[in-house]
């Protein structure tokens, strides 16, 4: 799986293009990271920036903005209607996909030391990287913002996290954080009534609406707080408003954790909710980006309401999901400027993206790459692919109605599978080539041939981790193909036995190119570790063939 982590700067400039564009330019220069959106503001004197990288693209991205803020911006000239600490006031890390919250938590902290150590310019940490309980909450940590700092920053309890208290007058302080996707995301009703939609969001939103009497007047409790009806769904901000534009109303959103709710589960509600008003929800609306997960989730609950297997490709639950919650209501719902993922560059690499013929002609030509490494990958996704197949052909089909259950979770884990190993086919490629560059890095000094051995050696080491990640996925997909033999369609059974052989061919392969990088490791530890585990994959993925050709065979007559 891809590893993309978004980052959410907000910078202490609105107004001055020639600044902005200075700051977003470190983005675009960084390899490895995409700049999605940049979204100023004249009246709060506030940029939000919008990127996505790999995980090392992001954190350094992210410190060359911070860096050039700091010499662009001075707070002691800033005002604006937003809160605001420093020159880069907050930057949160946000996991999209093949990352976790403990990763960005990492680079938020490895970002912090970085920038207080090498800038000068005191961090706080702030939500999942909150040192402490009381600063997970981002506007507690921007109490008394810039003006507050020098008081602030002498308070026992409120030591920045990394660097010496010292306020630091041009570039005041920085908050750096991680934190859950946050989804936009409007809900469209054939109303125009605005309290009719509030009425939705009031019912829904976590913190609710004020709690009252039977007289109707607010209730509070013995100390004089407002005492309030929390609504029904946790992680969901809501309001209602019309919008003169469309000639209805929206229940506007913002789902803060869509792990928590997820999106589907909002959408559902909504309708719910607006059913018991006596108005109908005619579609909804995205506003910015959205994590595939929360789509392909939104798919899955989609086909199972209409009693079909979710063991589909992403496509066709990108599809579902979209004709779900109605986002072409408004207007096209284009995936690849929606889904971040998408945002990314293609889902897969330039060799998955090539037709069948342009691959088999790369593959034929004196180029060492792709080789055996890619078509061992191939291979495997191939046999998910069949194995999800057998799956589809069994759900639904009466005579088999004992297994639909089976074949719905096999379906779906043999799409998971052949989406990894369709990517790991210019992974190999990739892990390939990082060997060669480190191999043409200068040795004219002993420092150089150190870098470089360091380089080879590390290269060597990936090159060695992805043919056995092929291994290790493709033994999973056989095991599936085994339980689609077993209890799949019979008419199918023979793409069952395909797929074994497949996936057995795809495991042999990958070992050859687990076994010629050994060699080149000097670590006896690490070496040792992957010539054993190849081989345990190896022995089990041949019994476990012979097994699936037996049970392929018997159903076949032979």
């Amino acid at each position: 799986m891809q590893q993309i982590v978004e980052c959410v700067p907000n910078f202490s400039e609105g107004r001055d293009k020639s600044v902005i564009q200075a700051i977003t330019r470190e983005i675009e220069e960084t390899d490895g990271a995409a700049l999605l959106d940049v979204d100023p503001g004249f009246a709060t004197n506030r940029t939000v920036v919008t990127f996505i990288g790999t995980p090392a693209a992001a954190k350094e991205a992210a410190f060359r903005a911070i860096r050039r803020a700091a010499e662009l911006i001075d707070m002691r000239k800033h005002h604006g209607e937003h809160a605001r600490m420093g020159a880069t006031d907050v930057c949160p890390f946000v996991p999209v996909s093949g990352v976790t919250m403990e990763d960005c938590v990492k680079i938020a902290k490895d970002l912090g030391q970085r920038v207080a150590g090498e800038l000068g310019i005191p961090v706080y940490l702030y939500e999942e990287a909150a040192s402490r309980p009381e600063r997970n909450n981002l506007a507690t940590v921007r109490e008394g913002e810039y003006e507050g700092l020098p008081e602030k920053l002498k308070d026992p309890d409120w030591q920045p996290d990394y660097g010496p208290p010292e306020f630091n007058e041009k570039a005041g302080t920085t908050i750096i954080g991680a934190r859950e996707f946050l989804i936009a995301y409007n809900v469209n009703l054939n109303t125009r009534d605005r309290r009719l939609a509030n009425e939705i969001a009031l019912n829904l939103r976590e913190k609710g609406r004020l709690k009252r009497n039977g007289q109707g007047k607010i209730v509070r409790d013995e100390n004089g707080i407002t005492l309030r009806v929390p609504g029904l769904l946790k992680a969901v901000k809501g309001v209602g408003w019309y919008i003169e534009e469309y000639g209805q109303a929206q229940v506007s959103y913002n789902l803060i954790n869509y792990k928590t709710t997820p999106l589907h589960v909002l959408f559902e509600e909504s309708c719910n909710e607006a059913e018991k008003l006596g108005v109908r929800v005619t579609g909804s609306e995205l506003v910015g980006l959205i994590p595939l997960q929360a789509m392909l989730e939104a798919g899955r609950h989609a086909l199972s309401k209409q009693g079909k297997s979710t063991g589909v490709t992403d496509d066709e639950l990108i599809h579902m999901a979209v004709k779900f919650f109605g986002l072409d209501d408004l207007g096209e719902f284009v995936p690849n400027k929606k889904i971040i993922e998408f945002c990314f560059g293609s889902k897969y690499g330039g060799l998955a993206n090539m037709r069948l013929h342009e691959f088999a002609d790369e593959l034929s030509s004196n180029s060492p790459a792709p080789g055996g490494g890619s078509v061992a990958a191939l291979a495997g996704s191939l046999a998910a692919a069949l194995g999800s197949m057998v799956a589809s052909l069994t759900h639904g089909n009466k005579e088999y109605s004992s297994a639909w259950k089976k074949m719905e979770q096999l379906g779906v884990e043999c799409q998971e599978l052949k989406g990894e190993l369709i990517q790991a086919i210019d992974r190999d490629t990739e892990a390939f080539n990082q060997v060669m560059d480190a191999s043409r890095m200068p040795k004219k000094s002993p420092q150089d041939q150190m870098a470089r051995d360091k380089a080879i050696q590390e290269a060597t080491k990936h090159a060695t981790q992805v043919p056995l990640n092929v291994m290790e996925r493709s033994l999973e997909v056989m095991k599936l193909c085994k339980s689609a033999a077993e209890k799949g369609n019979q008419n199918a059974v023979s793409d069952a036995g395909v797929g074994a052989l497949m996936g057995c061919a795809a495991v042999h392969g990958a070992y050859l190119n687990v076994k010629i990088n050994i060699p080149g490791i000097e670590d006896d530890k690490f070496r040792n570790k992957m010539q054993q585990a190849g081989e345990k994959i190896l022995s089990e993925a041949y019994q476990l063939k012979d097994e699936i050709l037996k049970i392929v065979d018997k159903k076949l007559g032979s």
